[in-house]
């Protein structure tokens, strides 16, 4: 118990009349916002008004009563200030410590946004550079499969990757076997058996082989734009297939967005008449589309959400099951004389390794910035892959697009940003704009008050009088 409130006890139970006797002389008064909850009675009888012979407060009391003072009730003087500068000793503190609190939460906001920021840069580089470098390595080297299956194979990094950085960070003491099998649950209870690594990889890793292949193929018969553009498309292919399969919720404005996609493809095919490699190359990047949804909506039936860790854990096995079930492709097409690449010291390692380095960062940025990040700006950073393969087609190629190239991939472009609206963008507008609307009312019904206080200030002036028509 604090001394102040032993005072008032002791003062109670001293002098129990003279309480009663102060609580029927003065009637209960508003309380001021300045007066301390914890004041004593001694400090009230020796700040209460003082009252003339005649009755009357005095004169600093009565000014402040005709005046109108905010917060003023008969008593609350100069003479109060200590008081009232006693009771609030803990406000200063209690303010900085909500402004330092908003201030941290701003701040991370604001350093969140940031980070996403030069993450989308990240990914849309890494997605551009693999792209051209895919490119530029058909020209000394055209052999598609082999190029897939070797970036696939670099996935097998992407575990031991997540655990250096991940015992940078917490100091785990986990060995890496057992940060594996912990991470292996997303298989199951059990962990990973061999049933279940060829149930659960071998599917996904075909439509990844499939996706990648596709990818690589199109890029023989199409432009960086054309392609990249049209892979774009796999957003509208994720919301069909999982309309159709998850039986996720039916949106309008997403389907006005697969018909968007779907335009822009015809316009792509058109583009060049619907003959020769531009129709092959259409077909080629929709088909990359198609089997990167089909990838997404199995996953996401199949495995479910899964963090970091399993992820990494999922894209090393899929390497290791390319690399030890794969790998009998490239050897058939090789000695079939499909992809005859000669001897293994003429192959452009240095190419290899870029498309396969920038693949497997492209990859490490998208699964990881979904997690620091908003996963928004991930599909934002896929999507400015476009105009920056454009940029490196006109001026490094020097490209010249048609107009019916360019207003397909538009169309591609805004479809695939109407697709990253979120479910409920529809009730948050509504309740935006009716939002809006109320603020302008306050302000418009604000400016009719001014004007009549105004109006009837200067008819006070002019010696008018208003007479009440009621």
């Amino acid at each position: 118990m604090s001394s102040t409130e032993s005072d008032v006890v002791e003062q109670a139970s001293s002098h129990p009349e003279s309480s009663t006797s102060t609580k029927s002389s003065h009637p209960p008064t508003r309380a001021s916002p300045r007066a301390s909850p914890r004041a004593s009675p001694r400090a009230a009888n020796r700040h209460a008004p003082r009252v003339a012979a005649n009755g009357v407060h005095d004169i600093e009391d009565r000014i402040l009563r005709m005046t109108g003072y905010y917060g003023y009730y008969p008593g609350y003087s100069s003479h109060r200030r200590d008081e009232g500068s006693d009771s609030h000793i803990e406000t200063p503190a209690s303010e900085t410590s909500g402004e330092v609190t908003a201030y941290q939460t701003c701040a991370n906001v604001v350093l969140k946004v940031i980070g996403g920021l030069l993450l989308v840069l990240c990914v849309s580089s890494s997605w551009v550079g693999t792209t051209q470098v895919v490119q530029w390595t058909f020209k000394s080297f055209s052999c598609p499969f082999f190029i897939s299956w070797f970036s696939t194979n670099w996935n097998i990094l992407f575990f031991p990757l997540y655990y250096s950085g991940h015992v940078a960070i917490t100091r785990e003491k986990q060995t890496p076997i057992q940060k594996f099998r912990e991470c292996s649950r997303l298989f199951g209870e059990e962990g990973m058996t061999l049933r279940l690594f060829l149930k659960r990889t071998a599917p996904f890793s075909i439509l990844w082989t499939l996706t990648n292949y596709l990818y690589v193929l199109a890029l023989r018969k199409l432009t960086a734009t054309d392609v990249s553009a049209l892979y774009c498309c796999h957003k509208a292919f994720v919301f069909l297939l999982s309309w159709i399969v998850l039986k996720d919720r039916f949106m309008g404005v997403r389907i006005v967005a697969a018909i968007m996609a779907i335009t822009g493809i015809v316009m792509m095919a058109y583009a060049d008449g619907f003959h020769g490699d531009s129709i092959i190359g259409v077909a080629l990047a929709v088909g990359s589309a198609s089997t990167s949804a089909l990838y997404k909506v199995l996953f996401k039936m199949f495995l479910g959400s899964a963090n970091l860790g399993e992820v990494a854990h999922f894209f090393s096995t899929m390497g290791f099951f390319n690399l030890i079930f794969i790998s009998c492709v490239p050897l058939i097409l090789y000695f079939t004389r499909v992809e005859h690449w000669g001897s293994l010291s003429s192959l452009p390692w240095g190419y290899l390794c870029g498309v396969a380095s920038l693949w497997l960062v492209f990859n490490i940025l998208v699964n990881v910035g979904v997690v620091l990040t908003y996963p928004i700006l991930i599909s934002i950073g896929t999507l400015l892959s476009v105009p920056g393969n454009a940029a490196i087609d006109v001026l490094k190629h020097e490209v010249i697009f048609s107009v019916v190239r360019l207003a397909a991939t538009c169309i591609i472009c805004v479809g695939f940003l109407l697709l990253l609206l979120p479910e409920e963008w529809d009730t948050v507008t509504l309740r935006f704009l009716a939002t809006l609307a109320d603020k302008k009312s306050e302000e418009h019904g604000e400016e009719l008050t001014e004007s009549s206080i105004n109006m009837r200030s200067r008819s006070r002036a002019n010696g008018a009088v208003s007479i009440p028509l009621a």
